[in-house]
């Protein structure tokens, strides 16, 4: 790992249209994994059938920045079933079949010119404008379902 690597990352979770559920923002220099557990507390409460409505998702199609065996564990304790590319093999894990959702939705995020290069040096600036582009792609996606 890179420690003087400047910049951020952003972290997307997102169902299963592409609409961005949590949204967050850390250094450059800091492993994947870190965010996990921040982005699935994060998830909202999905309405769906009568009752208590529900605060975890299934299941969670991840890349190989999130892979844990502790954390494989800790998804399943949380009652997700977790979907996550394994490090050091080849590529074709059949993953790409589900996670293309995700990367489609973080090119939607870098189409916003201060998004893809980051030209704020305060961080709840930047991530103030990461947030209002994920509410831009929501208004997008669920727009014509409200007309």
């Amino acid at each position: 790992m890179d420690r003087s690597r400047p910049g951020s990352k952003h972290h997307l979770l997102t169902d299963a249209n592409g609409t961005p559920l949590v949204v967050r923002l850390s250094a450059a220099n800091q492993a994947d994994i870190n965010e996990l557990y921040s982005l699935v507390d994060g998830i909202p409460p999905l309405r769906g059938r009568r009752g208590r409505p529900r605060f975890r998702a299934r299941s969670l199609y991840a890349d190989r920045g999130y892979d844990s065996k502790a954390h494989r564990i800790g998804l399943r304790l949380r009652r997700i079933q977790p979907f996550i590319a394994k490090r050091n093999t080849d590529n074709g894990s059949g993953l790409g079949r589900w996670r293309w959702v995700v990367e489609r939705t973080i090119a939607w995020l870098h189409r916003y010119r201060r998004l893809r290069v980051r030209y704020e040096r305060r961080a709840d600036i930047h991530e103030a404008f990461l947030l209002l582009a994920a509410s831009l792609i929501c208004w997008r996606t669920l727009k014509p379902s409200l007309c």
